[in-house]
């Protein structure tokens, strides 16, 4: 439980006094003091009470710790909007349907994808995105493709787009498997993620090009998670030279080198 750590991090977020936040909620300052050190527990109504003045439903107020949640989270939290900081949520996704009442695969363009982490939510933007279907993708789940840059995920080049599945609950991500994360500071990135959702409300996030650095991102921060299906590269990809392909002229030179020596041999044993 963390309410003392919050109840401290909330009032100094306010820069009041102990004596100025007893009062506003009709307490002695050693009663509030005692709650904020941990040497009390505040009964129902007081918890009300301390939900109401600083804005944060009590759930999150007694389990969440506060200290690790980003700043934009804390502030809208402060603000009195409802964040997922578990992953398992319920969201409500924005989405489309074509004529005959089936999901749709929203693409988001080069051009979209700045804004996405701000419209992501919205139907009216979502509406604006192209939209298409696949045959071999199931009716049931909902899909979306996004533009891919940079060159950190090989085989997927920069300019692919990727096709994700939606995942609901985030506790229900593969160690290991590439997704597509949605963030309000990164926006669309893909990686292989490696799940510490219970451990410390984190995601790990990879590249499969080693030149890249993996780093961590907090549940709160996250807007959506993809699961990855399938990507489309617009650029067709030269096959790269292989370590055969590279020896194989040389064993060649070298087999018509042999064949020439066997032919001198020949033509001297002929002469003796």
């Amino acid at each position: 439980m963390y309410l003392k750590e919050n109840l401290k991090l909330l009032r100094k977020r306010r820069k009041r006094s102990q004596e100025d936040v007893a009062k506003s909620l009709l307490l002695t300052r050693s009663a509030y003091n005692s709650y904020e050190n941990g040497v009390a527990e505040p009964g129902i109504q007081i918890l009300i009470r301390l939900s109401e003045f600083f804005q944060i439903n009590i759930d999150k107020l007694i389990r969440i710790d506060l200290n690790l949640v980003g700043e934009m989270q804390l502030s809208q939290l402060e603000k009195g909007f409802d964040l997922d900081l578990s992953g398992t949520r319920l969201r409500v996704l924005a989405t489309t349907v074509n004529s005959n009442n089936e999901e749709n695969i929203e693409l988001v363009p080069v051009k979209a994808k700045a804004g996405y982490a701000t419209g992501y939510a919205d139907p009216d933007y979502i509406k604006t995105l192209p939209a298409f279907n696949l045959p071999f993708l199931s009716a049931n789940r909902k899909y979306r493709s996004f533009p891919i840059s940079g060159d950190s995920m090989p085989p997927v080049s920069d300019g692919a787009f990727v096709t994700g599945e939606y995942i609901q609950d985030w506790n229900m991500v593969r160690n290991g498997h590439p997704y597509i994360v949605v963030t309000q500071d990164d926006g669309i990135v893909f990686k292989v993620l490696y799940n510490r959702v219970e451990e410390d409300g984190t995601f790990l996030l990879c590249s499969t090009n080693p030149g890249y650095a993996p780093y961590t991102v907090k549940v709160s921060e996250i807007l959506e998670v993809w699961k990855f299906v399938n990507y489309i590269n617009p650029k067709f990809e030269e096959p790269k030279a292989t370590e055969s392909d590279d020896i194989g002229p040389a064993i060649r030179m070298i087999q018509r080198e042999i064949g020439l020596i066997k032919d001198k041999v020949k033509n001297i044993e002929e002469k003796i």
